[in-house]
């Protein structure tokens, strides 16, 4: 079971967010019900897919004392999502990712925490999720459809009980959020790059002479 955090001020704390064996997608923790998970908007749809974002990938989260930077939104390898939280009395940050993916016992202790840095990781579970530890950072892990959404920070600044909040109040945006976090498309033609010459597609020109 996981412990309630009690170095916090009292909040009222979401379930983990985890996958059922089968069905719609659903939200559970130990044996509490479990309580649908919203789908991604319309809004927000089209806003992440403008960006390169899957929909599905966008979440947001909250914890005490931390404040989303807005500008820190965007991209996270192919298609995933990254935001980053604050906290100016704390000097700390939270890290929010969310990639495709899985995560497994098996293979929970060779994936990568935060940007990685060859030491070794482990891995304990927690309810469903996994608090995972390397070196100075560690992260709360939660599997869930096709995806694992990874709330994490550095040891030194961000305890743990800060970082299983964050996790279990992880939600998707509602279309009103998304509009405040998430830039509009581009109306009408696609944004043109200003590197690109306005002739040609850019690439080295090899219409050279001998010895050229």
């Amino acid at each position: 079971m996981i412990r309630v955090a009690r170095l916090l001020p009292p909040l009222t704390l979401l379930p983990l967010l985890l996958l059922t064996a089968c069905g719609d997608e659903k939200a559970v923790t130990g044996d509490r019900e479990p309580r649908p998970l919203a789908s991604p908007g319309a809004g927000l749809r089209e806003r992440a897919e403008a960006l390169g974002i899957g929909p599905e990938l966008v979440y947001l989260t909250e914890a005490p004392g931390f404040t989303l930077a807005e500008q820190s939104v965007g991209v996270s390898g192919d298609d995933g999502f990254s935001a980053v939280y604050w906290s100016k009395e704390k000097g700390a940050q939270l890290q929010l990712r969310v990639e495709r993916g899985t995560m497994t016992a098996e293979d929970c202790p060779e994936q990568q925490v935060g940007e990685g840095t060859g030491d070794r990781v482990t891995c304990e579970p927690d309810g469903n999720a996994w608090y995972r530890t390397t070196g100075a950072w560690h992260e709360y892990a939660v599997p869930e459809d096709g995806h694992v959404i990874r709330v994490g920070g550095d040891t030194a600044t961000v305890d743990r009980d800060v970082l299983r909040t964050a996790a279990e109040a992880v939600h998707r945006p509602t279309d009103e959020e998304a509009a405040r976090i998430l830039p509009s498309p581009p109306a009408g033609e696609p944004v043109e790059r200003g590197d690109l010459p306005p002739e040609g597609d850019g690439a080295p020109n090899n219409d050279v002479g001998v010895g050229g």
